[in-house]
């Protein structure tokens, strides 16, 4: 695979010999960046209404998609008789119900309408406070869901209670989402009491004897007392543990001795 090198005027080499796709890929990815880079110099309804717009595109793209597919057939299957008596709690239910079911139209309308609100309240949040955090991603599910309620025709006879309720039910899930996404997406806490045993093994090409060192709690501490008897207690080859040693020995005690003897000054 070709490797992109960035030009002086910010753009994309590609090799010659790059398959069309790939060359493909370059341009939008090209085109991507310099379109995020002009957007981050409006100000910010620019930036909101255009961010806006593309989403509520893509979204309505989708649910055109998802209603072209279902036929839009759960829509008439969910219509009551004619002369059937229903509740208004009944048929809020199932206006609730046809909202998710209908044809391509009404999808597109719906998913428009969800994408779009949540990608501009979202990308305003983003700006007013400086930072993409569980309270933007609420915020931005909440109008998304509001918003949705009131278009779809879900809100019944209580289209802003219903609204709210709506707001709140999307504002929680994706809360919860986004933290589950922040705790799997952010890398584990680097163990300080193993940097310089991480830095050692990592310059010998022994990364994967790490864990060897935490299961015998041989930390950054006891490095300068290792030996052979303490490698092997916690399974480490023969070849890796002569390298080791010769580290510590020429790196490690030897640097320390030295250290020791200008402290203590000539005899």
């Amino acid at each position: 695979m070709a490797v992109e090198i960035p030009t002086k005027a910010g753009g994309l080499m590609v090799n010659p010999q790059q398959n069309p796709v790939a060359l493909v890929q370059a341009k939008l990815k090209e085109v991507e960046l310099r379109f995020k880079g002009w957007l981050e110099k409006q100000s910010i309804p620019v930036e909101a209404a255009v961010v806006t717009v593309t989403s509520a595109a893509q979204g309505a793209a989708i649910g055109a998609i998802m209603g072209t597919i279902s036929g839009g057939e759960g829509s008439s299957l969910l219509m009551p008789p004619p002369n059937a008596a229903i509740s208004p709690d009944a048929m809020a239910s199932l206006k609730q119900a046809q909202a998710l079911a209908g044809g391509p139209f009404v999808q597109a309308r719906n998913f428009a309408v969800m994408t779009g609100a949540n990608a501009g309240i979202s990308c305003v949040m983003k700006r007013l406070r400086g930072k993409d955090d569980v309270q933007t991603s609420m915020a931005a599910a909440f109008g998304s869901g509001a918003l949705f309620s009131l278009v779809s025709g879900m809100g019944g006879p209580n289209p802003v209670a219903n609204a709210l309720t709506s707001g709140l039910f999307f504002a929680l899930v994706q809360g919860g989402i986004f933290q589950i996404g922040q705790k799997f997406s952010q890398p584990p806490a680097e163990d300080l009491n193993y940097v310089k045993t991480r830095s050692m093994l990592s310059n010998l090409g022994l990364q994967n004897y790490e864990k060897n060192f935490k299961r015998g709690l041989l930390t950054d501490t006891t490095l300068p007392l290792i030996t052979d008897s303490a490698l092997r207690d916690v399974k480490i080859p023969p070849g890796p543990r002569l390298l080791i040693l010769e580290h510590i020995e020429s790196v490690i005690r030897e640097p320390e001795f030295k250290d020791r003897r200008k402290a203590k000054g000539p005899r």
